[in-house]
């Protein structure tokens, strides 16, 4: 029984830290990449179609792997999942370093997507057990917020580190960082708060005071007819592919660009990459407010997430239109990094989405949505490769070579606009 005097505890706070650091040291791994680009392309010899290839393994295998890692956590709980998870992606991140030739390149890339793969469905399982509905959107928020401060810490890490020690060492460090996380967690979480020793009754309560129960450990069969021909989940899943095309060109490739197109430095380069990812972390903070903002102030929450994440897809496509036009290479990161910001406040308002658009199948049906987001980023990682040497084969030359694609992301942005407006609620019967 809870005391009148009893005060929460706040075990939940620090879970959210080590949900932060797990997605920060996620992206942390997965932009790395980018940035050595260059140097693998100069030691292995490996024109930009070869290298998209490389970076489409590692896309191909997150997809193919994502529906499967999100079903065992709704089985066997998110605790034993995630620290398989990153376990496995530490290894073949360090392993990275280790190819020899394009072969082996492509292999590694394939085995460290599957080990990432379902990292975001169970992270939004533990969110929903652990996590009062009105404390959601900000945590989900903080969460994705943070794997974008990863993502900014990657190109200028990556680039000071592949200065210091090479391109091979550099991905054994980042890999020990995944590791040390997964100890500490194993050690730290359990799957139901209730089973944690520094969860009192007065937090327990205040976790389920407002929400439905959690979902259970396994909740049986997916209905897999209902859901591929359910509106809401068909639009959502939409939305995730045409954000990864958008934003896998600058997980993938913008460092490439800025010193192919632009003519800047690795090092610079790192730095300009820093500051558009930047704008992502920015966008996420504010777009998790939003989401537990709107409930609380609209009398159609639903209605008012379309309506703000339409407008932000329109303004992330007008920077990044106006960005290519800029001669100064910091006046485009500037512009490129407002739209990132504008395009990544969408993203904690899709999950506060998603999350009750799942139902009882949260890891399984958020593997599914997040998961479809690979046909946009291996779209977007091979038509940046395969259109950049085109264009040299035709004769052009540095931006001439590169500039006229981002036409094409800019309309996937225009079309993802239209997708918040087609969105509705749909609830799975069964």
């Amino acid at each position: 029984m809870t005391t009148p005097s009893e005060r929460p505890t706040r075990a939940r706070f620090t879970l959210a830290l080590w949900l932060c650091g797990l997605s920060a040291i996620l992206y942390l791994d997965r932009i790395c990449m980018a940035q050595a680009v260059d140097p693998i392309q100069r030691e292995l010899g490996l024109s930009n179609a070869e290298i998209s290839y490389v970076m489409m393994a590692f896309a191909l295998a997150y997809g193919l792997f994502e529906i499967p890692s999100g079903r065992l956590g709704d089985r066997l709980g998110s605790r034993s999942v995630l620290t398989r998870i990153v376990i496995w992606w530490s290894v073949f991140t360090a392993l990275t370093g280790a190819a020899n030739g394009f072969l082996t390149l492509i292999l590694v890339r394939f085995a460290f997507g599957a080990g990432e793969a379902g990292a975001f469905p169970n992270i939004a399982r533990v969110i929903a057990r652990w996590y009062p509905f009105r404390e959601r959107g900000r945590v989900q928020g903080v969460i994705l917020a943070a794997a974008q401060l990863g993502a900014v810490a990657a190109p200028t890490a990556a680039a000071g580190l592949i200065e210091t020690v090479g391109w091979r060492w550099s991905f054994a460090v980042f890999g020990l960082l995944g590791l040390a996380w997964a100890i500490g967690f194993w050690r730290w979480f359990r799957d139901d708060p209730a089973a944690h020793p520094n969860v009192n009754a007065a937090e327990l309560n205040l976790i389920r005071d407002d929400a439905p129960p959690p979902p259970p450990v396994d909740p049986g069969p997916v209905p897999w007819r209902e859901v591929l021909t359910n509106r809401g989940i068909l639009v959502l899943g939409v939305l995730m592919i045409l954000g990864s095309f958008y934003t896998y060109f600058f997980y993938s490739w913008f460092p490439k660009y800025l010193t192919a197109a632009r003519g800047v430095d690795n090092l610079r380069a790192g730095t300009l990459a820093s500051i558009v990812l930047a704008g992502s972390a920015v966008g996420m903070l504010f777009g998790g407010w939003l989401a537990d903002f709107i409930p609380r102030k609209s009398a159609d929450p639903l209605r008012a997430k379309r309506y703000v994440n339409s407008g932000c897809y329109l303004v992330a496509a007008a920077c990044l239109y106006r960005g290519i036009r800029c001669d100064d290479p910091f006046a485009l990161a500037g512009f490129w990094g407002a739209s990132f910001c504008a395009m990544h406040i969408t993203l904690p308002i899709w999950w506060s989405v998603a999350i009750p658009q799942c139902g009882r199948h949260i890891g399984a049906l958020s593997g599914l949505m997040n998961g479809v987001g690979v046909i946009g980023a291996m779209a977007s990682q091979s038509f940046a490769g395969q259109y950049s040497d085109w264009r040299e084969r035709q004769g052009y030359l540095g931006r001439d070579r590169w500039d006229p694609m981002f036409e094409v992301y800019t309309g996937a942005l225009v079309l993802g606009a239209c997708a918040w407006w087609a969105y509705r609620f749909r609830p799975l019967r069964r």
